[in-house]
This record gives C-alpha cells, sequence and structure tokens, in this order.
C-alpha cells in the first residue's frame, strides 16, 4: 500500500474573489453606466414629458398649500412663449423652465392671463382656484395638468 505524503497547507483555493477582481468589475460596470444613462433622455422622451407634468402638478400643488397655510392667494405664472413656469406669492420666485423640445399649452380664465403670452392659476386660502389646464406635449404624446376650480384638486390626464 502506498501513501501520499501530507503537506502542512491545504491545496484548495478559497472560494471567492481578489480585490482586483473587484474593482475590475466596478470599472467596467461605472463605465458603460456612464455611456448608458445619458442616452435615456433621447431614447425615451415620454419619460422626460411625464417628468415635467409631474414637476407642473407639484409646483400646482405646493402652491394649493401655500394659499392654505399663509391664508393669501399664491399663483403659479406659466409663460408659453419662455417656455417656463413659476409659483408667485409663496415667499420664492424661482423660474422653471421646460425642456427644448416639449410644446406647452395653458389653458385659463380670462382675468388670469398676463400679456400676450402668459397666465396664471391662482389658489385661494379656502383651497379653491381660478381652474385651468396646462397641457405638455411632445411629438404624439401629451400630458394634461388639470386644476378643478372649485376644489382646486391637481390631476395628471394621459391623452
Amino acid at each position: 500500500m502506498r501513501t501520499v505524503p501530507r503537506t502542512r497547507f491545504p491545496r484548495h483555493r478559497a472560494a471567492g474573489f481578489t480585490l482586483l477582481e473587484l474593482i475590475v468589475v466596478v470599472v467596467i460596470a461605472a463605465a458603460v453606466l456612464g455611456l448608458v444613462v445619458p442616452r435615456f433622455g433621447a431614447v425615451l422622451p415620454g419619460v422626460e414629458l411625464k417628468g415635467a407634468a409631474r414637476d407642473v402638478a407639484t409646483a400646482l400643488r405646493y402652491a394649493r398649500g401655500r394659499a392654505i397655510a399663509t391664508r393669501n392667494e399664491v399663483a403659479v405664472v406659466i409663460d408659453v412663449d419662455a417656455r417656463s413656469y413659476r409659483v408667485e406669492g409663496a415667499g420664492e420666485e424661482r423660474e422653471h423652465q421646460f425642456a427644448r423640445h416639449v410644446d406647452v399649452r395653458l389653458r385659463t380664465g380670462r382675468s388670469e392671463l398676463r400679456g400676450d403670452s402668459a397666465g396664471a392659476i391662482t389658489f385661494f386660502p379656502d383651497g379653491s382656484s381660478t381652474g385651468g389646464r396646462v397641457t405638455l406635449g411632445s411629438g404624439e404624446r401629451r400630458f394634461v395638468v388639470d386644476v378643478q376650480w372649485l376644489t382646486g384638486k391637481v390631476s395628471i390626464l394621459d391623452e
């Protein structure tokens, strides 16, 4: 009978990855994400359009909440030609821009018109509003942000 000599250290390799292997994988993943993520805006214009609709709805809901909290009128002014909107009467009047490819249309009351290309949707301390509709489109896709005049409820409709 033959005996196999024993060694002090076992020859089997521990399961797992080396630090170098992990670093290489992380660098490759970062490079791929760096190339793929910026292209999503061009590949999926509907995502950016829906994001714009959500941003406008958020601004309108914020204006309604501020009107109730401060007991003052707060308006969201939308300038169709400048492709921008801002909240007036809430203590901050930062202007927000729409993307170049987003078509903006506003329907509001005649008393809410502010010049040739701008208009507002105003919220009152009781939560009601002047009502209105902001339509955002790109190509065939359209989203409508609707504000009910009696309740001030803001909703997004996919057309």
